[in-house]
């Protein structure tokens, strides 16, 4: 298969979309399976080393993410205490755990024989994953459904809420899925200046 100019366009517009959606935008929308195996699916479609594919994915229940809501609330106040410096972090609102229609918990499968590719870089695995995760935001985006990542968890407390065994399995993300009032004509953080966007010119080593 060969692509052409109005692909790459399209390409681009979709990365330079990308958003990550918090609650004060998710909607009272309902997924459908059918877009949510798309999603998924897409994942399934990530490189990974050695071709391990070592994702694994955890759709929430209810009171699985009451629990995750709750101990997102207790490490977000323990976390205000690192940004004496920018008093806007008490307003954020990052997360959209209870607003979003669906959770994923995402993880990487450890493996107990040798991965190709992954002999002297240990992570790759993980990085395998999250390559997955990118595929799913991006996905996600097209079907106009927002997606958020939740990262102010412990991994070990998300691990005993899920019953997950560490020795097998390593938590990488917290997902949130849903339909949103906008997507931002620009990244939230950016348009509340809490950082400035990086030049392509400033990422290259001199």
């Amino acid at each position: 298969m060969r692509f052409n100019k109005k692909d790459l366009f399209t390409l681009q517009n979709i990365i330079a979309s990308r958003r990550d959606i918090r609650g004060n935008n998710f909607i009272n929308k309902k997924i459908s399976n059918k877009k949510l195996k798309i999603i998924l699916e897409s994942a399934l479609n990530a490189p990974s080393v050695g071709y391990s594919q070592p994702w694994e994915f955890i759709i929430v229940d209810e009171e699985k993410k009451d629990l995750v809501y709750n101990h997102f609330n207790k490490s977000f106040e323990k976390s205000k205490t690192k940004f004496l410096d920018k008093p806007l972090y008490n307003s954020l609102k990052l997360e959209g755990i209870k607003e979003s229609a669906i959770n994923i918990a995402v993880y990487y499968k450890k493996s107990s024989s040798n991965i190709l590719g992954q002999t002297y870089m240990k992570r790759t695995g993980e990085y395998s994953v999250v390559c997955a995760i990118l595929n799913m935001w991006l996905t996600a985006r097209v079907l106009n459904i927002g997606m958020g990542w939740v990262s102010i968890l412990k991994p070990k407390k998300v691990n005993k809420i899920f019953d997950i065994d560490k020795n097998e399995y390593k938590f990488i993300a917290y997902l949130c899925f849903g339909y949103t009032k906008e997507f931002y004509s620009e990244p939230e953080l950016k348009k509340l200046k809490w950082n400035k966007k990086r030049k392509l010119k400033d990422c290259l080593f001199k």
